[in-house]
């Protein structure tokens, strides 16, 4: 049982002086990067969905 409390104790440490956590600023700047990075992802994805569906869609309608 000591270990487990030795490694919470360690942890807690590491976490409060060894880390270095970004700032308010650096924070706000990554998640509009993660924002606008999912929102184009998202798109390209639609883009290609609606492509293959039109072109899945020709396909069969040419074999009726």
């Amino acid at each position: 049982m000591a270990g487990v409390a030795e490694y919470i104790k360690e942890s807690y440490i590491e976490l409060t002086q060894k880390v270095t956590w970004p700032t308010w600023r650096e924070l706000q700047n990554s998640a509009v990067l993660v924002l606008v990075a999912a929102i184009i992802i998202a798109l390209v994805i639609f883009g290609m969905d609606q492509i293959i569906g039109y072109l899945l869609n020709q396909f069969y309608t040419s074999l009726t």
